[in-house]
């Protein structure tokens, strides 16, 4: 196991909407284990329960804060995996084949259950042991699009925090961005969009401060009727109101909860030094920022001016990358190690 074992900072807002301990859902992909060893490993690791739910994915049970989930990260192959009523030479053919084309790219996944939040020590020591057990992250292979997914419970549904929280991570996007180094395959397949201009501009005016939470989703959906962005706000927004985004979008697999589904970082699980606190202290900045409306408003006035500049002058000055040295610069705030 790794030696740095890096200090996990907690949010300055530290319960939920209900007044208890905040929680956060983590996913992380990675390849070189089977699902079996994945399984097997994270349940010896956390003094779990393997019950396997299909040929592609297993239930790890015992932990008091709900159960943990391994399971093939393909859609069509776990759909497969679950029909026992199909013609079982033909199916097992088809998924054969589809397995073995799949197998370099696809990755395995690990689901937590909502975990309060000071057990992100556990999860950054289960990390430690997966890499010592042999786990491959996304620049392990040019074809690896795998990404680490942060849920973390909102503190509040009142429409102003929510607001706050969108505008920060929209001022924060390219330095997150620039800090997480996505890789090319991650970035052609557009899991983690950026949010259109056109929206960026409209949730930074100063003057945007929507007054129901229903404005604040209708407008978000206009734009944004996806999943794929860098900070996926419709499990959100579904848990708020279902039936207005289903006027947008029936996508069956949102999942609808009470958090932030932030989806940018890589899982570069192989690395020494990589775990965790990298992305949640990013996160965390974000965090930070959505708590002072003062720095809000004057960090999206900067951010805006970046944005209204020609084209020729962004490239000439370096755009998008400069904004993200000027947020490294101005708009962050130290956490101590």
């Amino acid at each position: 196991m790794s030696n740095s074992n890096p200090r996990i900072q907690m949010p300055q807002a530290l319960l939920n909407h209900n007044g208890e301990t905040r929680h956060i859902g983590v996913e992380l992909e990675m390849s070189g284990l089977s699902i079996d060893q994945l399984s097997a490993h994270v349940a010896s690791f956390l003094d779990l329960k393997v019950e396997k739910t299909s040929r592609y994915q297993y239930t790890l049970k015992g932990d008091d804060e709900g159960d943990w989930i391994a399971e093939l990260d393909f859609q069509l192959l776990k759909k497969m995996g679950e029909q026992e009523h199909q013609s079982k030479h033909f199916a097992k053919d088809i998924e054969s084949l589809l397995e073995l084309v799949s197998k370099p790219l696809v990755p395995h996944e690990l689901i937590s259950p909502p975990l309060s939040m000071p057990r992100l020590t556990e999860v950054r020591d289960l990390i430690d042991s997966l890499r010592d057990a042999g786990a491959k992250g996304t620049s392990e292979s040019v074809l690896n699009a795998f990404s680490m997914q942060l849920n973390p419970e909102v503190p509040s549904l009142d429409v102003k925090v929510l607001t706050a929280y969108l505008k920060a991570f929209l001022c924060l996007y390219d330095w997150l961005f620039e800090e997480s180094a996505i890789n090319v395959t991650r970035r052609i397949t557009t899991y983690v969009d950026p949010f259109p201009k056109k929206y960026v501009q409209k949730v930074l005016a100063n003057d945007y401060w929507p007054e129901t939470q229903e404005q604040l989703i209708r407008d978000y959906l206009k734009d944004n009727p996806t999943r794929n962005r860098a900070l996926d706000m419709l499990p959100l927004f579904s848990f708020i109101d279902d039936a207005l985004v289903e006027e947008y979008t029936k996508d069956p697999l949102i999942k609808a909860r009470p958090a932030f589904h932030y989806r940018l970082p890589n899982c570069e699980i192989h690395l020494k030094h990589w775990n965790i606190h990298l992305a949640w202290h990013g996160w965390l900045q974000v965090e930070a920022l959505a708590q002072d409306t003062a720095r809000i408003q004057s960090c999206a006035k900067a951010y805006l001016k970046v944005l209204d500049q020609p084209l020729w002058k962004r490239l000439f000055t370096g755009g998008k990358n400069n904004w993200a040295a000027q947020v490294n610069r101005k708009w962050l705030v130290h956490f101590e190690n």
